[in-house]
C-alpha cells in the first residue's frame, strides 16, 4: 500500500510555482497578485487565511489580507470586490467562507469576475469546467485530481466513484475525471447500495463529511482512494473513509490530515498564477 504524501507533493507544487513566479517576474516585471478577504474572527477561517498567505509569499506572490468585523455590511464587500477587479496588480481574489448570515455567499461570488475567481466558484467557471473549456478549477478537487494523476498517469477507462456531490468537491471532481477518460459514478446520501456502487471503483473519492463512512469492505483490491474529509471526533480528526481497515485493501490511500488538505493550498496558488498568465495574453 501507498501512503499518498500530500504534504510532500504540495512541497513539490510550491516549488515548481516558486520557479514559474520567478520566470514570470523576469518576463513581466510584475508577480501575480492575491488577495483574501476574510470576514469575523472565525478561528478555522483564521488559520486557513494565515497558512494561505505564508505559502503565497513562500512562492513570491503579492499576498495581501483585507480583515473586516462580523457585522460589516454586505454592500461593503461587494464594493470592494468591485474595486480588487478593477486592480491590475490583483491577480485573484477570494473571499474566505463562510460568510456571515446577512451576507449573501451567492452573490459575493457572483461580484468576483471569473478571470479573478481563484476558488473556481464563479458560475461562468462553473459552466466553463462541464464544459471542458479553460476555467479555475475549485482547489480541492484540483488537489485530489493532481495527486490521482500522480498514481495513475493514464486513467482512461478506469471506474471512479464520487461519495458527494457538491458543488465545491465532489461535482467538479467528476468533471475533472469525465475530462480523463473515467467512467464516473456520483453517489450521495439517497444513493441505495454505496457499499456496491464503491466497491466498482477502480478509484474512489470520498467527500461526504460524515467520520469514517466508507469500510475496507467497500473498496476493492488495488483501488486508489482519495479522502477529502476533515472530521472532529472524540477520538481526534479523522477523514470519511476508514484508514486501518481501507488501507490494508487499497493500492494507495490519502490519510487525514496531511493528505489532500495541504493540496488545497497548493492548488490556490497554482489557480492565481493561471489567472495572471491569462491576463497576459
Amino acid at each position: 500500500m501507498i501512503l499518498i504524501d500530500g504534504k510532500k507533493e504540495a512541497a513539490n507544487l510550491r516549488l515548481e510555482l516558486k520557479k514559474e513566479v520567478l520566470a514570470l517576474k523576469a518576463k513581466y516585471k510584475k508577480v501575480p497578485g492575491l488577495t483574501v478577504i476574510l470576514i469575523g474572527d472565525l478561528a478555522p477561517s483564521q488559520i486557513y487565511v494565515r497558512n494561505k498567505e505564508k505559502s503565497a509569499k513562500e512562492v513570491g506572490l503579492k499576498s495581501e489580507v483585507i480583515k473586516y468585523p462580523s457585522n460589516v455590511e454586505e454592500k461593503i464587500i461587494l464594493n470592494k470586490i468591485d474595486e480588487l477587479n478593477k486592480d491590475d496588480t490583483v491577480s485573484g481574489i477570494l473571499v474566505q467562507l463562510p460568510l456571515p448570515k446577512h451576507i449573501d455567499k451567492k452573490k459575493v461570488i457572483e461580484t468576483i469576475i471569473p478571470e479573478k475567481d481563484v476558488d473556481g466558484f464563479h458560475p461562468v467557471n462553473v459552466g466553463n469546467l462541464s464544459s471542458g473549456y479553460e476555467s479555475s478549477v475549485p482547489c480541492t478537487p484540483l488537489g485530489c485530481y493532481l495527486l490521482i494523476k500522480k498514481m495513475e498517469q493514464n486513467l482512461s477507462g478506469k471506474k471512479a466513484v464520487v461519495v458527494g456531490r457538491s458543488n465545491l468537491n465532489g461535482k467538479p471532481m467528476t468533471q475533472l475525471l469525465l475530462k480523463e477518460n473515467c467512467t464516473v459514478t456520483i453517489t450521495h446520501s439517497k444513493t441505495k447500495d454505496l457499499k456496491e456502487e464503491c466497491l466498482k471503483g477502480d478509484i474512489v473519492v470520498a467527500a461526504v463529511g460524515i467520520p469514517e463512512l466508507v469500510k475496507g469492505d467497500w473498496i476493492k483490491k488495488d483501488a486508489i482512494v482519495i479522502d477529502v474529509g476533515i472530521n472532529k471526533t472524540d477520538k481526534g480528526i479523522v477523514g470519511d473513509v476508514a484508514f486501518d481497515e481501507v488501507s490494508k485493501i487499497a493500492k494507495a490511500i490519502t490519510p487525514v490530515p496531511g493528505g489532500v488538505g495541504p493540496m488545497t493550498i497548493a492548488c490556490l496558488l497554482k489557480n492565481t498564477v493561471e489567472c495572471f498568465k491569462r491576463s497576459q495574453r
